[in-house]
């Protein structure tokens, strides 16, 4: 116990407003002398912030609000410098955290996101089930930096996972098997549809150089109307669709199988599955698709992780990673060049957490 104080003086601190009016309290600060240390200390009053000129309730206002809203608007509607909208959106996020804990997560999802130009690197995982990220972290995507996060889970809290979602990545296969070797791995099919896609405009690639004057022009230009859904086309990119398959079998038939080999994750047995690709392996023989043939050689060597999909307890939303990279590809683009990594990290691990 401490009676009495070394000094106190008058402090202004900012708080909600009241309409229109910007409300300010002025509170008396006292610093003790500490018997234990010699030191001289400042009382810490809860109900501030970590930057004591506002209070914690002003602190979550303006949080809150940069969930929609950038610092610089913020700053500038609320007449305030920019670091300190940063500081106080921080410390909201810290107390998202915090409320939210650290979970015992049964299904991951790991993906890896560029932070900047020249192969820089960070790996997010996330809590299908919970429908939140969880982890930000690791120096690049080695199997050192994904062990990084089973360090910060815990041994305990690894043995409950029972199934890893990822990319055909090698480094976070194996530390997964050597980190939670009891977890099923499966991987995102999204990510083996987008090495289809890429086989795919290989393929025309290979076309527009193989033919030449007016031939060409059905295949310029037609990359996203090749690569994209059906369903997701304009009536202009349909027509445009219809026109170039018409007119250039070979494209016609990659588009025709890129297409069909959807199906493989419609299956509920494994040994339906593997007929199913034998058999869509089997129609590249006479086809003449060299990245279609190296495609299924690469489904054929990491196929255990494809297969696991169709066990029932495999079954969960596949669309989360897919979707929380979206949203850290806004984060990215509305901070024009983030050079703050921890504040990058807060960003991407509260963007799913409800509102304080």
């Amino acid at each position: 116990m401490q009676s009495g104080w070394y000094d106190r003086k008058t402090r202004r601190v900012c708080d909600l407003s009241c309409g229109d009016a910007r409300v300010f309290l002025e509170l008396e600060i006292r610093r003790v002398d500490c018997r234990g240390c010699g030191k001289v200390k400042r009382e810490r009053l809860e109900f501030l912030a970590d930057n004591p000129f506002y209070t914690k309730r002003f602190a979550h206002y303006v949080g809150r609000r940069c969930r929609t809203a950038t610092i610089k608007d913020l700053a500038e509607e609320l007449k305030l410098d920019w670091d300190t909208v940063k500081t106080l959106e921080k410390q909201y996020m810290r107390a998202q955290l915090a409320k939210a804990g650290t979970p015992a997560p049964k299904v991951i999802g790991i993906d890896e996101i560029a932070i900047r130009k020249g192969h820089t690197y960070r790996i997010v995982v996330s809590d299908l089930i919970r429908g939140r990220p969880i982890w930000f972290g690791g120096k690049d995507r080695s199997e050192a930096s994904m062990a990084q996060f089973y360090d910060w889970l815990s041994e305990k809290k690894s043995r409950t996972i029972r199934l890893a979602v990822m990319d055909m990545w090698k480094p976070f296969r194996n530390a997964t098997a050597v980190h939670a070797p009891q977890a099923a791995i499966l991987f995102d099919k999204f990510h083996v549809m987008r090495h289809l896609g890429e086989a795919l405009d290989k393929v025309r690639k290979a076309e527009y150089a193989r033919l030449s004057g007016k031939e060409r022009r059905y295949i310029k230009g037609q990359k996203y109307t090749l690569l994209s859904r059906r369903e997701n086309l304009t009536l202009e990119g349909r027509q445009s669709l219809k026109t170039l398959l018409a007119v250039n079998k070979r494209l016609n038939t990659a588009y025709l199988l890129k297409e069909s080999f959807g199906q493989l994750w419609d299956y509920q047995r494994e040994g339906w599955a593997r007929r199913f690709f034998d058999n869509w392996r089997a129609s590249l023989k006479w086809q003449r698709l060299k990245p279609y043939e190296k495609f299924a050689q690469m489904i054929d060597r990491h196929w255990d992780g494809i297969a696991a999909y169709c066990q029932p307890e495999n079954k969960v939303s596949l669309g989360f990673v897919e979707g929380l990279n979206n949203k850290i590809r806004v984060i990215q683009r509305r901070a024009y060049g983030l050079r703050d990594e921890e504040y990058l990290r807060l960003k991407i691990l509260t963007c799913m957490l409800p509102a304080l």
